[in-house]
C-alpha cells in the first residue's frame, strides 16, 4: 500500500507500421523499385525497437541525482507600495543542466496557476507577473493586503531515469488561503522530456485505467458531506491530472478545488498489478522491474 507521507509530504511512440505493398503485376523493370520499398518498409519498424534499447541503456548509465536544496534563480521587482509582496521559491539543484532547466519550469507553470497566468512564462516572468497582480489587488482597496507566498521543492522519487518532482504551495492570496497545495511531475532524464499521464498509459488500456479511478472516485465521492455530493461531477475528468509514481505503482492527484469548489483533494492509487496493466510496458519495466 502507498504511504504518501513517507515519501512525499501532506509515452513510448507507437511503433511504425510496415508500410503495405501490393503488386498486381511485377515486371523486369519494376523489381528495383519493389526492391526499394521492400527495404524501406523494412526499415521503417526497425527504428523503435533500436531506439528502446538504445534508451535502456542511456538509463541504465544515469548516475543518481545529487540534491541541493537553494532558492530559485529570481529578482522581486523594487516595491514601491507600502505592503510589499511577499514570495519565496525554494527549489534545488542538481548535477544533470536539463533536470535543473526542468525543474525551473515546472517552478514557473505552478506559480502561474497561482493567478492564471498563461503558461508560457519564464520563472522571472512569472514572478513579475504575480507581483503586479498583487499590487493590482492593493489598489483596489487600500486595506488589501500584498500577496504572500511560499513554495518548497523535493526530487520525492527516483527511479532509473524517472525523476518525481513535488512542489508544495502555501499562499495567502486576498481572502484565499492555501496550505500544502501540492503538484507533481514526472521527467524521463535518458529523453529529456516531461512525462504526462497520457504519454505513459497503453491507449488500449484507456478504458481499463477509468474504470478503475472511477470505481475509487465513487468510493471517496460517498464519503464527502452532501453539498459537495450534489455539486461535484459524476465522472472523474482524470486525462490532465497530476500523476506520480513510488515502489508500489503510479497515482494520480486531484488538489482540493480541482474538482468541486471547496471540495478535498484527492489521491488515487494504483497498485502495482494494476499500474502494469495498464501503463507502457517499457516504462513499467525501467521504473519498476528493473529497480534492484
Amino acid at each position: 500500500m502507498h504511504n504518501m507521507n513517507n515519501k512525499i509530504k501532506p509515452g513510448l511512440p507507437i511503433q511504425p507500421q510496415a508500410q503495405a505493398i501490393t503488386t498486381a503485376k511485377i515486371t523486369h523493370g519494376s523489381k528495383a523499385i519493389l526492391l526499394s520499398l521492400l527495404l524501406t518498409s523494412l526499415s521503417a519498424c526497425s527504428p523503435e525497437p533500436e531506439h528502446q534499447q538504445q534508451v535502456e541503456a542511456t538509463a541504465s548509465q544515469l548516475p543518481a541525482l545529487v540534491i541541493q536544496q537553494q532558492l530559485a534563480a529570481y529578482q522581486l521587482p523594487a516595491c514601491k507600495v507600502k505592503d510589499c509582496t511577499e514570495l519565496k521559491l525554494q527549489s534545488i539543484q542538481t548535477q544533470d543542466p536539463w533536470i535543473n532547466q526542468w525543474i525551473e519550469q515546472q517552478v514557473a507553470r505552478v506559480l502561474e496557476q497561482q493567478t492564471g497566468e498563461k503558461p508560457t512564462l519564464t520563472l522571472q516572468q512569472a514572478v513579475d507577473a504575480y507581483v503586479k497582480k498583487s499590487i493590482a489587488w492593493q489598489h483596489e482597496f487600500n486595506k488589501n493586503k500584498a500577496y504572500q507566498l511560499n513554495l518548497s521543492t523535493q526530487i520525492a522519487t527516483q527511479h532509473h531515469q524517472y525523476v518525481l518532482l513535488n512542489i508544495s504551495v502555501d499562499s495567502q492570496q486576498g481572502d484565499t488561503n492555501v496550505q500544502e497545495r501540492q503538484y507533481f511531475y514526472v521527467a524521463d532524464r535518458a529523453q529529456q522530456k516531461n512525462l504526462t499521464l497520457l504519454e505513459v498509459i497503453q491507449p488500449k488500456q484507456h478504458k481499463a485505467l477509468n474504470k478503475m479511478i472511477q470505481v475509487k472516485y465513487r468510493a471517496w465521492l460517498q464519503a464527502q458531506d452532501s453539498a459537495l455530493q450534489s455539486f461535484a461531477p459524476k465522472q472523474l475528468d482524470w486525462q490532465q491530472a497530476n500523476w506520480f509514481f513510488d515502489a508500489e505503482g503510479i497515482g494520480l492527484h486531484f488538489r482540493a478545488n480541482d474538482i468541486s469548489a471547496n471540495g478535498a483533494a484527492l489521491s488515487i492509487y494504483l497498485d502495482k498489478q494494476q499500474t502494469q496493466k495498464v501503463l507502457q510496458p517499457a516504462i513499467f519495466k525501467q521504473m519498476f522491474e528493473a529497480v534492484s
